[in-house]
């Protein structure tokens, strides 16, 4: 275990326990994160990986100016309709079809096809997280089950522990979310 993995794991971990508190501040610590472990993803041959933290460093960014909102107030959190999670899973699937097959025929990369889902996955739950939409934490569920086993067969021990954490992050995630947003003017709570 390098000092590399526990500090982008150290950073990440906050700002994934940020996230669901539903905490701003997630996407500032969120960046520095990424730098690191895109670094961390790279040297070990998990380039879709690497690649999804350098979108995730951009996402970052616009995801705090979003949460922040036009007057520095909160967003409310939102639910997604039916059609645009259904599209979302099948442009998933095919951007894991697709850039799976080029890491898998024009790279080493290490199980490009579960690094390559890890990354659509990620790049969905990220844009609905960005737009605080309810949703997010059932993509995040699905991310860490795919994660946990892949980080720990390329013993990136630290990280596969964590992100078994953060899969349970994700559930308390979505139910505190669940909680805020049944909370809202106009939810019926």
């Amino acid at each position: 275990m390098s000092p590399l993995e526990m500090t982008a794991n150290a950073v990440t971990t906050l700002s994934i326990f940020l996230a669901a508190r539903n905490h701003v501040a997630t996407w500032w610590t969120g960046v520095v994160g990424c730098a690191l472990f895109g670094v961390l993803f790279y040297q070990n041959q998990l380039y879709a990986d690497a690649t999804l933290q350098g979108l995730f460093l951009l996402s970052s960014l616009w995801g705090w100016w979003y949460w922040r909102g036009v007057a520095a107030t909160p967003r409310p959190i939102t639910r997604t309709r039916w059609p645009l999670l259904l599209g979302l899973a099948v442009a998933a699937g095919l951007l894991t079809w697709g850039y799976g097959s080029l890491l898998f025929h024009h790279t080493q990369a290490f199980l490009p096809y579960q690094d390559a889902a890890v990354m659509s996955l990620s790049l969905v739950a990220q844009g609905l997280l960005m737009t605080r939409r309810l949703e997010t934490w059932a993509f995040w569920l699905l991310v860490n089950t795919l994660s946990v086993p892949l980080f720990w067969q390329r013993e990136l021990h630290l990280t596969a522990v964590l992100y078994a954490a953060y899969w349970l992050n994700a559930w308390w995630g979505g139910w505190r979310w669940w909680r805020e947003w049944r909370l809202q003017p106009g939810q019926g709570a």
